[in-house]
Order: structure tokens, then sequence, then C-alpha cells
């Protein structure tokens, strides 16, 4: 069994070292950039994070915003989920796997976000249970723990499974698949149900205290998360003997173009509300769309966002831009745009600012932020980079197992 294991991971290390220049230029960016990030997290660790610009009145900012982006890319895999098991449509069943690891890279993301954030993530035993007080189910941070590492389990179980099976060439026991397959659905909405939980639940934080909230963060999520996957798609289409279809892209580009349609209505009615009745807690909606005393940093951001939606929304509803390369990709770059925006930036400051003393701070990252998050953002890629490079071949049948006399299982990778 251990050799088996040993052989196993000699070959998949021989797939992950090999390929051409494009590839191991792109690997040696993401290299240095993660070097780059350890550096200045390093320099985080040392002085505190007085090395970021946040404060008593901005205390949660680039960091949690791109934690929350990041949790609606993670979630965006039942997308290729619900169309695939549920409705049984052929083209999307076949890389349904692609989104599963695009999957479990955000949710890492995620928790290297977490961390980063945190300032002392040597305490962060405390939240282990069976070591620290969890303080489960009373605190929604706890919920949050609990949803994103059983998501990230029940991921990692599912493509470990079937890639197991293909290396193998045995069949797949749908008996034991189908059920995580199904669970990923409901853990899914509520990896970023929690998350709006969290927001939605602080009284002291009125921009943030409403119902539309949680919808409105599924609704942006099935559309970004699937937006990075179109265009991952069509990366491997071209880089890999990956067979793709056309169909199956359109189909998530569609799908991308209700969500935002969902996205958009949301964004109005919560837009009527804070305008049309006003009143005093309207203030934080006017700081980010219309500035407040001066400080108008953030409108051409929120402008940016809403027309970057509302041009995404229009190319892949109309099927002749949807169906066009470039239209559809100018598309899913809009949409990633406009959702990082809104949920990052237009998430966080707005939701501070001006503060409970009235004060209205300017935030802007410092260089120590956009390091890490560089580091952080090249470890997802680069990590599915890597399962990309071996789960690949094994989808080909390139990469498989061949038993030896003595019982063991040598890798064979065919070209």
């Amino acid at each position: 069994m251990i050799l088996t294991v040993l052989h196993t991971l000699g070959g998949a290390a021989r797939l992950i070292i090999k390929g051409n220049k494009a590839y191991y230029a792109w690997c040696a960016l993401l290299l240095a950039l993660i070097a780059t990030g350890a550096f200045a997290y390093i320099h985080q660790l040392r002085y505190g994070l007085i090395a970021t610009h946040m404060s008593d009145s901005v205390s949660w900012a680039f960091y949690i915003g791109n934690f929350t982006f990041l949790v609606g890319v993670a979630a965006a895999a039942i997308m290729l989920v619900i169309p695939a098991y549920v409705y049984h449509w052929e083209p999307i069943k076949e890389v349904v796997i692609l989104g599963e690891l695009l999957a479990i890279s955000a949710v890492v993301m995620c928790l290297l976000f977490v961390t980063a954030d945190m300032g002392r993530p040597d305490r962060a035993w405390h939240m282990m249970p069976g070591l620290g007080m969890l303080n489960f189910p009373v605190a929604i941070l706890a919920w949050d723990v609990v949803v994103l590492n059983l998501y990230l389990v029940v991921n990692l179980v599912i493509v470990v499974y079937l890639l197991y099976k293909w290396y193998t060439e045995r069949p797949v026991n749908y008996k034991f698949l189908w059920p995580l397959v199904i669970a990923t659905i409901p853990i899914a909405v509520s990896i970023h149900t929690v998350t709006a939980c969290i927001y939605a639940g602080m009284v002291a934080r009125p921009y943030w205290n409403a119902a539309v909230l949680a919808p409105r963060f599924l609704a942006s999520a099935f559309c970004s998360g699937p937006a990075v996957l179109v265009i991952l798609l069509q990366i491997l289409r071209r880089t890999t003997r990956l067979k793709i279809q056309d169909a199956a892209i359109w189909k998530v580009a569609e799908l991308m173009a209700y969500s935002m349609a969902m996205n958009l209505f949301l964004t109005g009615m919560e837009a009527f509300k804070e305008f049309y009745a006003g009143g005093h807690h309207a203030v934080y909606t006017r700081f980010y769309f219309i500035g407040l005393n001066g400080h108008n940093g953030l409108v051409p951001f929120a402008w940016l966002a809403v027309g970057c939606d509302m041009v995404s929304f229009l190319l892949l509803l109309i099927p002749a831009t949807r169906k066009n390369a470039i239209t559809l990709n100018l598309g899913c770059l809009l949409i990633y745009m406009g959702t990082y925006i809104e949920k990052g930036i237009g998430l966080l400051i707005p939701g501070f600012t001006p503060d409970t003393l009235g004060q209205i701070t300017d935030y802007t990252p410092s260089m120590t932020e956009l390091g890490i998050a560089a580091g952080i953002f090249s470890v997802g890629f680069l990590l599915y980079t890597i399962m990309v490079k071996v789960a690949v071949p094994v989808i080909l049948g390139e990469f498989k197992a061949r038993p030896t006399p003595e019982g063991a299982v040598i890798p064979v990778e065919s070209h």
C-alpha cells in the first residue's frame, strides 16, 4: 500500500514539473508573488496590524472584502452541480470536477485571508473543537468556521474519490457519490448565507442590516464564480486535450445572466429603500454612491460596479453576444470586476463610514495588505494549476494505474 502511494505521488510529481515555457513562466510568476506575500506577512507579524491602513473606524477592510468575494467564488460550483447531477445534462457533467477544484482553491484562499486579518494567528487554536472554545452554535462566526471547513472537506472527498476511480479504471459507485454531490448544494448556499448573516447581525452597522443581503450575496456569487470558471474552461480547452463543449460554456454563461438579473433587481430594491424612504441610516448609501462632505473617493467605484453589472448582464443575456468568444469573455471580466468592487470596498468601507461617532475615515489598502493579498491569490492560482495538471491527464486516461504481479500499482503515463 505504501509503495503504491509512493509510486502514484511520484507519477503526479512528474506531471506537475513537466510543461512548456508558458507553464514554467506562470508558475515562476506565482512563486515570486507568493514570496512577496510571505515577506509582507512577516512584516505584518513583526509590527502588527498597524502595518495595514485599518483603524478603529475601519476595522474590516481589504482582507475581509477578499474573503467575502471568494466565498462567493467557492459557492459557484453548484452552478455546475445542479444541471449536471440534478438534471443530468451531459456536456456540463464532464467538467463538474473542474468547478470542484475551483471551490477547493477558493476556500483555501478564504481561510488564508481570515488568517491574515487575525493579527494573532497563533490564537487560532481557540476556535478548534476540543482544544479551544468554538462556542457553537451560539456564535455566528462559529457557524462560518463549520460550514467553510465542511464544504472544503466534502469537495475534497468528491474530487479524490472520482480521480481515484478514474485513475484505477474502476466504476464509480454513485450510491456513495450522489449524496455527497447533492450535499454540496445546501452547504454551498449556507457558506454565503452565513457570511451574509455575520454582516446583517451587526446592529451597530445599519448599512448591513438588511434581510436582502443574503439573497444579494447568493445572486452575485452565482455570477462571479462561474465568470472565473468560464474563462478557465476556455484556457484548458486550448492548452490541454480536454474536450469542453461550447454548449457547456454557453449554458453556464446563460445561468450567469439570470443570476445577474436577480442581483441587479435586489440592488435596485435596496437603493430604492435607501434613497426614497430616506432616514438617517441612508447616510452610508449616500456616502458610497454620492459622497459625503467632500469625501467621494468611492463614488467612481460604486458607479463603475453598477455599469459593469449592467453591461455584463446584456452581453450574456443576448444569445449572439453570449456565443461570441470576445463579448463572452468581456462579459465575464465585467462581472468579475463589478462583483469584486461590490463585495469589497463597496460592502466593507461604507459599512464603517461614517463611524459611530460620525467621523469619516478615508481608507485605502497599504502596500503590506496588497502584497499579502497578491501572495494569497497566487497560492490559490498555483494550487488550482497543480490540481488541474494532475486531474486532466487522469480524466483523459493519460495517467492511470497498472497493477504489478507483486500487488503494487504503478502509474502509467500515455503521451
